[in-house]
Order: structure tokens, then sequence, then C-alpha cells
């Protein structure tokens, strides 16, 4: 089991509940357990009668949708149990994910206080910038949550590759993913005047393409040159990526991210999930 629990945190809005789809797929595929988490303002007598009203539905609903998956799939169901915290939503995530054990966070990028300009709530990007030592798999809110097939929605990840340590450290953990989840590999680099030239950038990707496929994996590279973020997000959205997989490194999440400026703008600018690894 590669997660012990996959966290997906709910504030009562239909755009946070897009995240669920997306964990009950992992978790269906992995043998996880789902917690879905709620952080509650301290002292609000109201919030605290809806809380359980709204999780009771959601736990009901998430294990009728997981029971439909594992008929179509022939896996066994999983558990789906809740968990509460108070006050600061984005701290009260943190300290429950951080608690040591194996787990993924699985979340919409606005909830409750919907969307707006930003392309990131307020929530989500606290989280992103904390020091969360757990992946992070952040789903585009957009509206309406897609439902989970037997085929998955999960089923092509890219993954860019700027040659670093740091980038690299994340593909045996990717790798599990992928054959856990069914998910095909695409190598992703960016070339610019000042790096690599195209043709060792193709021999870079192509080697690590070969270990991938003994390991069992489809996987493929390509290699586009321009700016990095901007290729990135440009690729993602015209090849229909379900995922974008980028490294993180050190505790201080964003600001440290192995791609730096790169990863922000991917997040900032993209409309495919995005997960998250501290390398």
């Amino acid at each position: 089991m590669m997660y012990k629990r996959v966290v997906v945190p709910l504030d009562g809005s239909p755009l946070a509940e897009t995240a669920l789809p997306y964990a009950e797929e992992i978790a269906t595929r992995m043998g996880s357990e789902i917690i879905l988490l709620t952080v509650l303002p301290c002292g609000d007598s109201e919030e605290y009668r809806d809380h359980d009203t709204y999780i009771s539905s959601v736990i009901g609903s998430t294990r009728q949708k997981i029971i439909e998956c594992c008929e179509m799939t022939g896996r066994k169901a999983i558990g789906v149990g809740s968990a509460t915290r108070n006050g600061d939503a984005a701290q009260g995530i943190l300290s429950y994910v951080n608690r040591g054990y194996s787990c993924l966070l699985v979340m919409a990028t606005h909830g409750r206080s919907g969307l707006s300009r930003w392309a990131i709530g307020s929530v989500a990007d606290k989280v992103v910038r904390s020091t969360l030592r757990q992946p992070l798999l952040l789903i585009r809110a957009r509206g309406k949550a897609t439902d989970v097939k037997a085929g998955g929605i999960l089923k092509k990840m890219l993954v860019p590759l700027d040659g670093s340590l740091e980038s690299e450290a994340v593909i045996p953990y990717l790798s599990r993913i992928a054959l856990s989840l069914n998910t095909s590999f695409t190598l992703f680099r960016v070339i610019t005047g000042h790096n690599h030239t195209a043709d060792s950038a193709e021999a870079y990707l192509r080697n690590w393409c070969q270990h991938l496929r003994k390991e069992g994996i489809t996987a493929e590279y390509k290699v586009r040159a321009g700016a990095a973020a901007e290729q990135i997000i440009d690729y993602a959205g015209k090849r229909g990526f379900d995922l974008v997989a980028m490294s993180t490194r050190g505790q201080t999440g964003i600001t440290r991210w192995a791609l730096g400026s790169v990863a922000q703008k991917v997040l900032l600018g993209g409309n495919t999930p995005l997960l998250l690894i501290r390398a």
C-alpha cells in the first residue's frame, strides 16, 4: 500500500467536492482509506449542527461510488472515514496530514469562497506555501465533479524534468503511482538558448523512458523549445493530460520548488490537476 490514507479537505461547497472523484480513484486502486477532513471555526454552533448532516451525506455518496467503481474494476472495497479539526482551515489541514503516517492530500484549488480572479483559493495557497511534508494533488475547481469511470480519470501523466537530481528523485515515486493507476508517462523537457541542445535533451529523456519501460510503464518523451512554464501549460492542455507531476525540495513549499518560478507559473496558469511531491 503506497498511501495509508487519501485525505480530502471539504468545506461544504460543491467546488471543494470536485476533488472527490480523484481521491476515490486513487484510493480504490491503491487500497487506501479515504478520510474526509473538515475544519470548523471555533465556537460556531451553527457550523457544528450542519457538519454532521453534511459529512454523513458525503460519506454515504462516496461509499456508493466506491462500491460501483470496485464492481467495475474487480477491486476490494475500501474504507471511508472522517476527521474534524478546529480553527484556521489551512492550519487544521496541515496539523492532520503532517502527523507522520503515509498519506496523499487531494484538494480542490477553490472552496466555499468560490471562483474568483485568483487561480488558487486562499486555503489551498496557504497549504502550498506551507511546510507540508506529504504529497499534494491539487484539482482545478471548475464546477461539477467528474464521475470515476472503469477506465480511470488519471490515464496520462506529464512529468517535466530539468536535468536536476531533485526533479529526477521523484521518478521512482511516480513509477509506483503509474503502475497502481495504469497511468502512462510523458517525460517533458524544455530547452532554451541557454541550456542543452535538442539532441542532448532527447538522449536524456530517452534514457529515462527506457528505464521506465523495463518496469512495465508506458512511457514516451517530448522536447520543446521556449519558456518552460508556458510550454508545460500549453502542451498539457492541448494534449489532454490528466495530471502534471512536479517535484519540490526543502521545507518551505513553493518558494524553493526544484523548478522555481516555473512551477509557480504552472500552478497559477495551468488548467490540469497538479501533483506536487517533495523530493
